[in-house]
């Protein structure tokens, strides 16, 4: 029965969220979009969105942690080790970041809404996306509902849930904070 209502709830999220790119690509005229205001303006979205990842598991193979949410916890990640911050075979350094939204039409590899994460020094293209272990990844940071050691599980399920609850609040100035335990 939890697994019929993970997929259905997986579904349902990918329906929306292609209906929430739908209407994004629809094209506004600029002074609707200037008085437009935003239907969740009751969110402190002017503040921003704070994601948190929490390092707390270091093997070999891969980098486990928790991903906090405006500081609840939301779900697990999965990176790779650090290995001076090398492309493609390490993990980006603790420290701030900026993040955006990023869709399908602008990546080559990826057919769905994930994450991008702005300024990284030396490297381009770090995401958040779909995966579960270090082989599914080469620098980005996957996310997960549960993990063990190198693995999380139910990565589409917590992709989908990570993203609902941005687009719930607000989808803009998205800042994470990577911390070593």
């Amino acid at each position: 029965n939890l697994k019929i209502i993970n997929k259905w709830l997986v579904k349902l999220l990918q329906a929306l969220l292609s209906v929430l790119e739908r209407k994004e690509r629809v094209s506004t005229p600029k002074t609707l979009q200037e008085d437009r205001t935003p239907l969740n303006s009751h969110i402190e979205d002017k503040v921003g969105i704070d994601l948190l990842i929490i390092r707390d598991m270091f093997t070999d193979e891969s980098t486990i942690g928790e991903l906090f949410l405006n500081g609840e916890r939301f779900c697990d990640t999965l990176e790779l080790p650090y290995r001076d911050n090398l492309r493609n075979i390490s993990c980006i350094p603790a420290g701030q970041y900026k993040v955006r939204m990023r869709y399908p039409r602008e990546s080559a590899s990826r057919n769905y809404l994930h994450l991008l994460v702005k300024d990284v020094p030396n490297r381009d293209f770090i995401l958040f996306h779909r995966g579960n272990s270090a082989k599914d990844t080469q620098g980005c940071i996957l996310v997960g509902q549960g993990s063990q050691q190198n693995i999380v599980h139910n990565s589409t399920l917590a992709m989908d849930l990570l993203l609902k609850e941005i687009i719930y609040l607000g989808g803009e100035n998205i800042n994470l904070i990577i911390k070593n335990k």
